[in-house]
């Protein structure tokens, strides 16, 4: 069964991803471990703007670079809703982010991305990177793509990038739960350990060149 399911993904994959060689890729770089993150501006599924600096009382965030309709997004997604549950009272709550072009990916729009987070009931910002210029300023490629940051000062850092934890079908037989496992070293005053994971999702669904 888990065979069958890995094949199912990979193909989701396939079919999903094809084309991305006549679409924007994002710019070379984008941030590493440590880095300073720019503060952005970006719309709520509420109709309301988000940024990094609007919520004084944060120690840092969970950015998730995801969406609607990707099959490894999807399958992720209650993981993400838990991670919220569990770290937003301890001052790391999630952000998400849906970068994909809804022109390429029918299911993306912004009126999808309300209705999704409506069903799921999602305790946490579900913005749109309309322009995708977040995306590439973080250096996204996936969906999912996680970036947890923590502040310094007034500043926001990379603590860490990657993956959620190392099993994409099934969360309970995940052996690596690496956004866990960093958020623990975090809040425990330590470094982190494991502070970049290759990301395991589709392709961002980037603008089609004009």
């Amino acid at each position: 069964m888990k065979k069958s399911l890995s094949v199912l993904f990979a193909l989701l994959a396939v079919v999903l991803t094809v084309g991305t060689a006549f679409r924007f890729a994002p710019a070379e770089g984008g941030y590493q471990v440590g880095d300073k993150v720019a503060d952005f501006k970006l719309k709520n599924v509420d109709g309301k703007l988000v940024s990094l600096g609007g919520n004084a009382a944060v120690k840092g965030y969970i950015v998730v670079f995801t969406c609607n309709t990707c099959p490894y997004a999807r399958a992720y997604e209650d993981r993400v809703i838990a991670l919220n549950q569990k770290y937003a009272a301890k001052g790391y709550p999630v952000l998400a982010i849906n970068p994909n072009d809804p022109q390429v990916a029918p299911g993306d729009s912004y009126a999808d991305m309300q209705k999704r987070a409506k069903d799921k009931h999602y305790a946490f910002p579900y913005l749109m990177d309309e322009t995708q210029d977040v995306a590439r300023t973080f250096g996204a490629t996936r969906t999912p793509h996680v970036y947890v940051l923590q502040r310094t000062g007034q500043d926001f850092k990379v603590a860490y990038i990657g993956a959620i934890d190392n099993n994409t079908e099934d969360a309970k037989a995940a052996t690596q739960r690496y956004v866990e496992d960093a958020m623990g070293q975090l809040l425990a005053g330590q470094a982190v350990q494991t502070s970049s994971t290759k990301a395991i999702g589709c392709t961002i669904k980037w603008k089609k060149k004009a």
